[in-house]
């Protein structure tokens, strides 16, 4: 009887591009899994449907985002401003959020972790799309760079996101949150949580990225809670009823619980820094985070080719590039003229513009303030 000789590194390596090329293959006939091909519709309709709820929740956080917007400018203009809790648009926008929450949550169950989190992209460039349309912001030439470069890296991810297929049953997570690679992985991000805090509340330290670390630490465990619950709702509803395990709630508790602290953080950081500088720094931070725990804990890459890999790495470095020059300096465009123009007051000569002078009590200065004061005096003494 023959036998078969041992692959060598030229042959794995011809597989690997064999692999990586069907990835690209179009419409191919046969049982090719290219993008377009029937047969990778037919192994992949579970995750795209995970895919389509998750784009559509958050091009729905986009539009909720902007309603609020388009609430607080509403509120703004008005001579006796109300509360903008009482404003029946900004609790449409809330109810909006709300929806597309929703759908994030529900997605996480149809799809992997590494495929769902980095689309969060998909509601900064579709946000910064609809104030254009609809708020008249300035498109900038870096917005459509941007938006280009998030649209490419979201193709390469859900094209090179890992293909498994899991059935989150509670057994299934019971078995995932006792193996030791989840273990080793709790007690480290516990260390490195408990130094981070230490410096924040003990030291005073309140860098950004300290700040937006914690955040990252506690959205890897919402990302495993998340799935966790979304999965066994799934599994209850199409199989077996999972909703009588003790895990189901355990994984209910943190996800309640790392949401509360983790909002925390964030409004800490919105609070002392700009949003333009939060926004891309914590979606590339919490999509770096809520990948290491896909890999960790639901092992969604075990098994992937190398290359694979890599372009899916590309794809999230692309759409990391495509936030940053999108949300880069926005909010610099809506800063106000630190000075007052007395040039358009009737019977009033324009003299210079008054420039705040921070170091002193007066609010201004004039340009030459001898010759205003006398000016000033003599008409008292005609006067």
């Amino acid at each position: 009887m023959a036998t078969l000789a041992p692959a060598g590194p030229g042959e794995a390596a011809s597989a690997a591009l064999d692999e990586l090329s069907l990835n690209f293959t179009y419409g191919a006939s046969g049982a090719g899994n290219g993008s377009l091909s029937g047969a990778w519709y037919r192994r992949n309709q579970i995750h795209l449907f995970g895919v389509l709820l998750a784009i559509l929740g958050n091009l729905v956080i986009s539009i909720s985002l902007n309603i609020q917007k388009y609430s607080h400018l509403q509120l703004a203009q008005q001579e006796h401003p109300r509360p903008y809790f009482k404003s029946v648009l900004w609790w449409g926008g809330v109810l909006l959020m709300a929806v597309g929450e929703t759908g994030n949550f529900a997605a996480y169950g149809f799809a992997p972790v590494t495929l769902i989190a980095p689309l969060g992209c998909v509601s900064v460039t579709g946000s910064a799309i609809i104030s254009v349309m609809f708020l008249k912001d300035n498109l900038r030439a870096s917005d459509l760079l941007g938006m280009t470069l998030a649209f490419a890296g979201t193709y390469l991810l859900v094209n090179f996101a890992p293909n498994i297929t899991q059935a989150i049953s509670a057994r299934t997570v019971q078995y995932y949150f006792v193996g030791w690679q989840f273990l080793i992985y709790v007690i480290l991000e516990i260390l490195i949580f408990c130094i981070l805090l230490y410096f924040y509340k003990r030291k005073g330290m309140k860098h950004m990225v300290i700040l937006l670390t914690l955040v990252a630490l506690l959205a890897s465990l919402t990302v495993i809670s998340v799935k966790a619950v979304s999965g066994m709702i799934t599994f209850s509803m199409t199989d077996k009823m999972q909703l009588t395990y003790p895990i189901f709630y355990i994984m209910f508790i943190i996800m309640i619980a790392s949401c509360v602290f983790q909002v925390k953080f964030l409004n800490q950081a919105t609070k002392l820094y700009n949003t333009t500088r939060v926004v891309p720094v914590n979606h590339i931070f919490f999509t770096i985070s809520a990948i290491i725990a896909g890999i960790i804990f639901y092992q969604e890459f075990l098994g992937a080719a190398f290359l694979t890999v890599f372009v899916y790495l590309f794809g999230c470095f692309l759409s990391f590039l495509g936030v940053f020059l999108v949300t880069r300096n926005r909010e610099k465009e809506h800063l106000q003229q630190s000075y007052i123009d007395f040039g358009n007051i009737p019977g009033k000569q324009m003299l210079d513009k008054i420039q705040p002078d921070s170091n002193s009590l007066s609010y201004g200065t004039l340009p030459d303030g001898s010759d205003s004061i006398n000016s000033q005096s003599g008409e008292k003494k005609e006067v």
